[in-house]
């Protein structure tokens, strides 16, 4: 006897109590369900190859371009160490042909071979080491005139060559300024306009300006450096105005801080151990201060995309932009800034270098800032080896 009424909607799905087969909406469903996991399956898949298709483009159009910087001829100035010597080793493992230059010729020809012993150039006869004090016109005059002679003209030109002095500006004096606008100015200046004429020439080239976020920003205790950089980013940014239209490519690069070591060779004045202990500490903190490494393929990356401008590291980038749209916001921050700061001393002696000074340090920067110091030349490292 049925326990309920015969209906026969339900008497066809349930032929029979004692049936195992499922009835006919759940065999709909699970119809249902298996298509649409099929489909899924198979959207899946096709995002699959799309995205693999897409990183391979991408991978092809970036091994096409690294091509471009074969055989051409990259002049990099203050090559010797630092961020100058990372750039050098990355454009040599593009296959480039290197000029290093610098006024320190022990120091070029220790990179020199610092770059021979890690392969990143082919050989010796893909690099030219000239010492030149490229604050002077007729050095860089004929540094470029050289290379010509050479191996014919420049293809790029990367103005790196710079000198940083920290401290107060009541422990700064006239000289102390001037000495960073010839390094960080009127040497990039010098090389740009004596490697122009043949770029203008021919209708191509580039020209890489590496000035700094200090030249965004105007950073406390770092006003000779700052303004030297504020000078470069005009230049820079001008330039590219008046060139792009010619077929020169004018790349301005604002580095935040980064782990090249600088630190032991920055110039510190006022109370010189306490502004190397905030300096170093900055410079070498890692999710602060970007790798030498890192820093350099960006530059190369963007010398190969033909970009305008670039930051290196997050925080100098939110603040370049910060500093364009609210400089009244930015300029009150580094007031802030400067309560921390050590206080300007009475009887300075004038700036030292930072590995002369150094005490006592944070162990990141011992630790992180001698490596890389040793490892871009700042310091001897065969000397320390004896």
């Amino acid at each position: 006897m049925r326990p309920y009424p015969r209906n026969s909607a339900i008497d066809d799905d349930y032929a029979g109590e004692s049936s195992l087969r499922l009835p006919r909406f759940l065999k709909r469903t699970r119809t249902v369900a298996k298509v649409a996991a099929a489909g899924g399956a198979a959207i899946l898949g096709v995002a699959a190859l799309g995205a693999a298709a897409t990183v391979a483009t991408a991978a092809a159009a970036r091994r096409r371009r690294a091509e471009r910087l074969r055989g051409k001829t990259v002049v990099i100035t203050g090559s010797s160490r630092g961020l100058g010597l990372a750039l050098a080793e990355e454009f040599g493992r593009q296959g480039a042909r290197i000029v290093l230059t610098a006024r320190d010729a022990e120091e070029l020809y220790r990179a020199h071979q610092l770059l021979l012993d890690i392969d990143a150039v082919a050989g010796p006869q893909d690099t030219l080491v000239i010492p030149a004090d490229l604050r002077k016109k007729e050095d860089a005059e004929e540094l470029i005139r050289r290379v010509s002679e050479a191996w014919g003209p420049v293809d790029v030109l990367v103005n790196n060559a710079g000198v940083i002095t920290v401290g107060p500006v009541e422990n700064q004096s006239l000289d102390d300024f001037r000495e960073v606008m010839e390094s960080n100015f009127f040497t990039g200046l010098n090389c740009t306009l004596s490697a122009l004429p043949a770029m203008l020439k021919r209708g191509s080239g580039t020209i890489v300006n590496i000035t700094s976020i200090g030249g965004k920003v105007a950073v406390p205790h770092l006003l000779p450096y700052t303004a030297s950089k504020f000078a470069a980013v005009g230049f820079s940014e001008g330039l590219h105005a008046e060139m792009r239209s010619k077929g020169i490519h004018v790349l301005t690069v604002c580095p935040g801080l980064m782990r090249t070591g600088s630190h032991v060779n920055a110039l510190f004045a006022g109370n010189a151990e306490r502004e190397y202990q905030w300096f170093s500490l900055g410079a070498t903190t890692p999710g602060v201060a970007a790798s030498a490494r890192s820093a350099a393929r960006r530059i190369v990356r963007a010398v190969l995309a033909r970009e305008t401008e670039i930051f290196i590291t997050p925080q100098a980038a939110l603040a370049g932009r910060l500093a364009q749209v609210s400089p009244a916001v930015t300029a009150t921050a580094m007031s802030l800034v400067n309560r921390i700061l050590p206080d300007p001393i009475e009887d300075s002696a004038g700036p030292r270098r930072g590995a002369d000074v150094r005490k006592r340090e944070p162990a990141v920067a011992s630790v992180l800032g001698w490596n890389a110091a040793r490892r871009y030349n700042e310091v001897d490292a065969t000397a320390e080896a004896r």
